[in-house]
């Protein structure tokens, strides 16, 4: 039986590099005393565990397709983390712009000026 929490935190500390310890999954702590403390591994089983592990398209693909969903919805603070991730994916800082670009056509200009500003803070302090 495959182990979607072991198998999230894989794919999360590849995709975001340095940011989860290194050592074993059973020992990743995301904060079980504070409000809500089950959603962070709730994410990592069904959103890196379960989705970003399917082989349907390719990790640079599920970025392209993340950002989209992400600035539509305005979610800056997930936003921030995936226009890291999308670099590690293969995305060309020309090409995230294109992204953005392209999501003020359909998500309108609002959603993608906060999507610019989020991405030009984010990609600055790696």
């Amino acid at each position: 039986m495959t182990n979607l929490r072991d198998e999230g935190l894989q794919v999360f500390r590849e995709l975001l590099p340095g940011v989860l310890p290194d050592g074993p999954n059973d020992q990743v702590d995301f904060g079980a005393d504070g409000f809500a403390p089950e959603l962070m591994d709730i994410g990592v089983e069904s959103v890196f565990g379960r989705l970003w592990t399917r082989e349907g398209i390719s990790r640079r693909e599920r970025s392209l397709v993340t950002l989209g969903i992400l600035i539509a919805l305005r979610a800056s603070d997930e936003l921030a983390a995936h226009f890291k991730i999308a670099r590690t994916n293969g995305l060309s800082d020309d090409e995230l712009a294109e992204v953005i670009y392209h999501a003020s056509g359909y998500a309108g200009f609002p959603a993608a000026a906060t999507a610019r500003n989020v991405a030009a803070r984010a990609l600055a302090g790696e």
